[in-house]
């Protein structure tokens, strides 16, 4: 496989510059993964591999209830699970440009089909889409923020 040095170098600024610790393409049967270890000062290159993490100590302390537990949670944490998704790490804008008004508001009823919002990924603008009809219950991101892949984006019910 023939990497692209300047992809790589590309992709390195975009960690930077977003503060993100990962980030990943693919083309074809090519996949670039570049990541960062954030305990340490960043690598002065970027890393190939993926960065092992240690797994977790077992708890021996008894469990306790979490607000995710608590009665009437279960079903925000259920709308987040159907959430529509990001497809890839980027910049999510919620407007065509710096202007205009956002795509979509909390309450606003979309088709399937609809833009709901940009993830900006190495200066290509990526519409995301409303999987189906139905209404925006929520909004998770912000206009200008980092996203990671499979983070979620909107709740549609």
């Amino acid at each position: 496989m023939t990497v692209d040095p300047n992809l790589v170098r590309e992709l390195a600024e975009m960690l930077g510059e977003t503060g993100l610790t990962e980030i990943e393409v693919e083309e074809g049967n090519k996949r670039i993964r570049v990541a960062r270890n954030m305990t340490a000062a960043p690598p002065p290159a970027a890393m190939m591999a993926p960065t092992p993490t240690p797994a977790p100590a077992p708890s021996t302390a008894p469990a306790t209830p979490s607000a995710a537990d608590a009665p009437g949670e279960s079903a925000a944490t259920e709308d987040v699970a159907n959430a529509v998704k990001s497809p890839m790490v980027g910049t999510v804008y919620l407007a065509p440009e710096p202007d205009a008004p956002d795509f979509v508001s909390v309450g606003d009823t979309v088709k399937k089909g609809d833009t709901l919002l940009i993830v900006e990924a190495m200066k290509v603008m990526n519409p995301i889409t409303a999987p189906a009809d139905g209404m925006v219950k929520q909004m998770l991101v912000e206009n200008g923020s980092p996203v990671e892949f499979d983070q979620p984006l909107v709740v549609i019910s």
